[in-house]
């Protein structure tokens, strides 16, 4: 197998309401990436548009996840930062990778399962062929590494088919242009530990949702102190003592969500949560958590604000990460054409 350099792509849809599962369970995993691998965070518009976006909220969702990217630590001269719509390899490759993959491996994908519902002849061909694109998003940079969430393993697991057919399929021309043995790696899953999983403040066998009705739900990026604290005050609980083991918290949902939300903002174990707040009541908890999230989650929002005040900086940042992505994707689009066997492209 040819070598090829340790690089990490991933990405965050711009869909609004970022909230406190998305900060947790992926954009702040990203940050210490940073210090082992060259990274791509891409803002993932093209897949937004799966269903259907005002185009106004759009380019302020765009916007947003850029902001919630550098605010967290993303630093945009260490990392690319871009949208993926500015790299027209995404596109291009995505077409190529639906000639590569099978129909069978998309109506297996339980995720467009899940967001068809009942209603799937009416959904875009986009949301059904979402999977291929994200293949795309990967191989374009010929990525090895993607942190993913449950969710997105069967993604994964796809990505890794299409690069081996891909491979295998055009494995004589890969040898005769000179590109090695096999020209696109299988990518692998980046597992940090387990995310955690942050779920409704209004109902704890729910994740915490940009789609709930309810703002009380969640706590979003861009809440400011009062706000982070009132919904925390506010979230539901029972009416029992918190319990001094994590076994305790087994079919009390909401106080299962807290402690985890505690767990994860302070960096510690449940267990240790337990130690410190068990036995006692949920007021008394509740006033410790509304500190750790407005320390922990404040200053996040407020330099997304300030940032967001500044779109000349923001399009700035992502014209310039668009630019860098293109000088990785464009060689590589070049090769891809060439095996397949489109003249004029190298």
């Amino acid at each position: 197998m040819t070598t090829i350099a340790p690089r990490v792509f991933s990405g965050v849809q711009p869909t609004g309401n970022l909230h406190l599962g998305n900060y947790l369970g992926a954009i702040r995993r990203f940050v210490p990436l940073q210090d082992q691998y060259d990274c791509l965070y891409c803002v993932v518009d093209l897949h937004a548009i799966t269903v259907w976006q005002d185009p106004a909220e759009l380019a302020r969702n765009i916007r947003e996840v850029t902001a919630a990217y550098l605010a967290s630590g993303i630093d945009p001269r260490r990392s690319i930062v871009f949208n993926q719509s500015q790299v027209s390899a995404h596109a291009e490759l995505a077409w190529i990778f639906n000639c590569v993959a099978r129909l069978g491996w998309l109506n297996r994908m339980t995720q467009f399962k899940e967001k068809a519902g009942k209603d799937r002849e009416n959904v875009s061909v986009g949301l059904y062929d979402y999977p291929v694109l994200m293949a795309a998003d990967i191989l374009a940079y010929r990525a090895t590494h993607v942190p993913v969430g449950e969710d997105q393993k069967q993604h994964l697991e796809l990505t890794r088919d299409i690069a081996q057919k891909f491979n295998v399929d055009f494995g004589p021309r890969i040898a005769e242009l000179g590109l090695g043995d096999a020209f696109f790696p299988l990518a692998e899953p980046l597992i940090q530990g387990p995310a955690p999983r942050v779920m409704s403040l209004r109902d704890g066998s729910k994740k915490m949702s940009k789609s709930d009705p309810s703002d009380n739900s969640r706590i979003t990026l861009t809440d400011d102190a009062d706000a982070i604290s009132s919904k925390i005050r506010k979230a539901k609980t029972d009416s029992e003592a918190l319990p001094s083991e994590v076994a305790g918290l087994d079919g009390r949902p909401e106080a299962e969500n807290l402690v985890t939300i505690f767990a994860a903002l302070s960096g510690i174990e449940r267990a240790d949560v337990l130690k410190d707040f068990g036995g006692g009541n949920f007021s008394t908890f509740k006033s410790a958590l509304a500190d750790l999230a407005v320390a922990k989650m404040g200053p996040i929002g407020a330099e997304m604000k300030r940032l967001m005040a500044d779109e000349a900086h923001i399009d700035g940042v992502l014209r310039d990460g668009a630019e860098r992505a293109n000088a990785i994707a464009e060689p590589v689009m070049r090769d891809v054409k060439a095996i397949v066997g489109f003249i004029g492209s190298r």
